[in-house]
């Protein structure tokens, strides 16, 4: 290879990514959350998306025993919510009010969009999982502006609508 590891992570974040909280429940009841930014659609039939964790996570054993995951796609008002989420070492979830949703996974609140997935498949990705997940179950509040990623930062859309 003609670069390193950092100057490709400084060229892949020149693409501009949303921001998500995917949650699943282990089968021992735990709760698990981890901030992704690695997720897109892959089919609408079967409706399919995916994602993909590092295997050095400490979450890695949970999500690849879970059965389900909620996909919770943020607005840009809940960079604290990303950092949360992103942060290791703490109860991600203390103090939060929260749904079950299928499967029993935990599901946050005031999200633009909420995707409750079955797992499909798991990928080998190198130094990641990939996630495929079969959506059964959303919410989408689509006046929500979403919350994105550039450039290793938290950033918001300048303009509302671009475009005709």
């Amino acid at each position: 290879m003609s670069f390193d590891a950092r100057t490709l992570r400084d060229a892949l974040g020149l693409f501009v990514t949303g921001v998500t909280v995917i949650t699943a429940r282990s089968d021992s009841d735990d709760f698990v959350g981890v901030t992704a930014n690695s997720f897109n659609s892959v089919s609408m039939t079967p409706p399919l998306i995916l994602w993909s964790l590092g295997r050095s996570s400490k979450s890695i054993a949970a999500f690849i025993e879970a059965s389900h995951f909620c996909v919770h796609i943020l607005r840009e008002d809940q960079t604290e919510l990303a950092t949360r989420f992103a942060t290791s070492g703490i109860d991600k979830f203390e103090g939060m009010t929260l749904e079950r949703g299928i499967g029993g996974v935990p599901m946050l609140p005031d999200c633009a969009a909420r995707l409750e997935c079955e797992t499909f498949n798991r990928i080998d990705g190198g130094d990641h999982i990939i996630f495929l997940g079969e959506v059964l179950a959303l919410v989408a509040d689509h006046d929500s502006m979403p919350l994105l990623y550039h450039g290793g930062k938290y950033s918001s859309l300048a303009d509302k609508k671009i475009g005709p």
